[in-house]
């Protein structure tokens, strides 16, 4: 027993040595022993994982591809009506052009101070009680409307539109819609009235729905939950107020911080909808795209040269402005408008108006 004890001792003397001290201080005392090595690198943290944000869904809705808008699922297939609208003082009020979701107003002769017609995109147009006045179409509304595989409805035109026509992507509805009696001379009369289009489609033989022509949504838009904030951008510019060079109409738009909606004028007055409850027509979104023309004739027709083209234009939405570049090609081929690094606008949701100006008088228009 005292043997094993010795060598125990033993042991633990040597041991002790050998480490320079058993936990006794000085000079000798061995340096502290680490883990890891100077050049060794400690394990790196696995990175976390973003979170995966859901898109939003609502039964029996979805976003609609012309205002990023939640509107009933049963529309998602049918395709939109381009409706002319006229924009002599004579045809006003105008009816229902609050339920158009993108509207386009251009010059609609070189003659009558360059006079402008609306030329309104509508998707739901089976909710329409009265719409209009309609009138003519010109070439122009007939290289636009295919972007959106839009049936136009008019009434009438100049004999330039024939060429149009016999393109097996145009599908057109021409006169013959309801007259009401309002006072006015008959070229003022004309308007689609409940249950219209859908029947005049039917006796055409048009499909209601999107056919072999269309080439998918027109836009890109931002999410509601991180909207396209203009004010981030380097040339980004004030805009509260859009006056257009339509001497004519005196068109403008005014932007309203509450709604963040620019709210239309034209005449010197506010152009209200008296088919929905005389609601001021307003868009979230506002583009100006300037285009040279071609007259046709001393009666003043004339087109907007855009096929196959590149222009200048601006972006205005939220109280500011960007200028942009547009690019279209073939009818069918969207018109793309891009900021100066060449990437694509992003819309916000909400409506849209387009303002096509003749490149002669585009400095005349006034941001503000």
């Amino acid at each position: 027993m005292k043997k094993k004890t010795l060598l125990l001792f033993l042991c633990a003397a040597l041991t002790c040595t050998a480490l320079a001290g058993c936990g006794g201080s000085g000079e000798d005392a061995a340096p502290a022993v680490t883990d890891i090595s100077e050049n060794e690198e400690p394990e790196a943290e696995e990175p976390e994982e973003e979170p995966v944000v859901e898109e939003e869904t609502r039964e029996g809705m979805y976003r609609s591809e012309l205002t990023n808008e939640w509107i009933d699922e049963s529309l998602q297939s049918q395709r939109p009506v381009a409706i002319m609208v006229d924009n002599e003082k004579t045809a006003l009020l105008h009816y229902g052009m609050t339920q158009a979701d993108i509207v386009y107003e251009m010059m609609n002769s070189t003659a009558n101070g360059e006079i402008t017609r609306f030329m309104a995109i509508v998707k739901d147009w089976g909710s329409i009680t009265q719409f209009g006045s309609i009138r003519s179409v010109r070439p122009t509304n007939f290289m636009i409307a295919p972007e959106y595989n839009a049936v136009v409805v008019h009434d009438g035109g100049p004999f330039y539109i024939n060429a149009y026509l016999s393109n097996p992507w145009v599908e057109h509805l021409s006169g013959g819609f309801a007259r009401i009696n309002n006072g006015k001379s008959r070229e003022f009369t004309e308007y689609v009235t409940t249950g219209e289009i859908e029947d005049r489609l039917e006796a055409a033989g048009y499909s209601a729905n999107y056919n072999e022509y269309y080439q998918g949504p027109h836009w890109q838009f931002a999410s509601e939950s991180d909207p396209e904030d203009l004010s981030a951008a380097s040339d980004s510019i004030d805009c509260t107020l859009v006056d257009l060079p339509f001497d004519h109409n005196g068109s403008q738009l005014d932007y309203d911080a509450a709604s963040n909606t620019y709210l239309y004028s034209e005449y010197n007055m506010k152009h209200t909808d008296p088919a929905n409850g005389n609601k001021q027509l307003a868009f979230t979104n506002v583009i100006l795209q300037s285009a040279s023309v071609t007259q046709y004739d001393s009666n003043g027709y004339m087109q907007f040269n855009i096929l196959n083209k590149t222009g200048e234009g601006y972006y205005i939405t939220g109280g500011k402005a960007i200028p942009v570049t547009w690019s279209k090609g073939h009818d069918m081929d969207a018109t793309k408008f891009y900021d100066k690094d060449g990437n694509e606008i992003t819309l916000n949701t909400g409506k849209t108006y387009v303002g096509l100006v003749s490149s002669s008088r585009w400095d005349d228009l006034v941001l503000e």
